[in-house]
């Protein structure tokens, strides 16, 4: 039986007009000015509303080459509902404005089977924004190519289940058909976040916010999980999708292939200057083939 996830932030995160989504999304891609390559095995890109990150995202999903690729795993951060597992959708479509993806039910009854995943609600999944607002960028990118998604929701996992994830998921980063869309936004600052982190040697507020970030890519960087993890003890750094990204990181541990990420694009919302300001950060980058 088909159950549907509708589009539920389009028109309020981003336009629900098919047409101007199309164009949107279709300038982003050519202002990044990068080239499709099969190495690309996977992004990190932003989830804000697209006014805000859909420029920046661009450079994540601006790489893809979609000829070989048939399946997209997606690793999205839970905003509003409250598990340490993982969870999968129950939907069989996920929708958009600019064309519908279908889920692929047998990698899903594959994870389902491990028993280490739980089923989250229609609900829950339509009111999580952080895999909806991938899905035009993949329906655009992907589209007139037959692919499948597997949404992943990545709860607030500990250490150990973060790694627990990455082993059972690597085996999928080897098959090159398949294709890994992990979400995150990153530092979230000023008093509404509860995080007024401020490293005066670095000048103004946000010369210290983009340090303190690009301290955070530098060490995704690297590939290693538990030096991310140090990082985000000792500075605790609002990076929304950092359990989506830490499972990614013990997944190219964990597999055959030498994937190497790079981060290619760097924003900020606004510039703070005063601790009364706030901004968030948006980095995308690329998951590639190490020859």
């Amino acid at each position: 039986m088909e159950m549907i996830r509708r589009a539920s932030h389009a028109g309020s995160w981003y336009t629900d007009n098919p047409r101007k989504l199309a164009e949107e999304l279709d300038g982003w891609l050519r202002a990044s000015g990068l080239a499709k390559s099969p190495d690309v095995r996977g992004v990190i890109a932003p989830h804000a509303g697209y006014s805000y990150s859909g420029r920046a995202a661009a450079y994540a999903f601006g790489n893809i080459d979609p000829s070989s690729i048939s399946r997209v795993f997606l690793l999205g951060p839970s905003h509003h509902y409250y598990t340490p597992k993982c969870a999968l959708s129950r939907a069989t479509v996920y929708k958009t404005p600019v064309g519908d993806l279908q889920i692929d039910l047998e990698v899903v009854e594959e994870l389902k089977a491990t028993g280490k995943f739980e089923l989250m609600d229609l609900d829950v999944d339509e009111a999580e924004h952080s895999m909806e607002m991938h899905l035009p960028y993949l329906a655009k990118v992907f589209d007139g190519y037959p692919v499948k998604i597997i949404p992943i929701l990545v709860g607030a996992l500990n250490a150990e289940n973060e790694a627990m994830y990455g082993r059972m998921l690597a085996k999928y980063v080897d098959d090159p058909n398949n294709f890994f869309s992990v979400s995150s936004d990153f530092c979230h600052w000023g008093s509404r976040f509860n995080y007024v982190h401020y490293d005066k040697k670095f000048g103004a507020i946000h010369k210290s916010i983009e340090a303190l970030d690009r301290m955070g890519m530098d060490i995704i960087e690297t590939g290693d999980p538990d030096a991310f993890k140090r990082y985000l003890l000792e500075f605790d750094n609002t990076i929304c999708g950092r359990h989506p990204i830490s499972v990614f990181l013990h997944m190219l541990r964990n597999c055959s292939t030498k994937i190497k990420i790079n981060f290619l694009r760097y924003e900020q919302s606004s510039q703070c200057k005063t601790m009364r300001d706030s901004s968030v950060s948006y980095a995308s980058a690329a998951a590639q083939v190490d020859a």
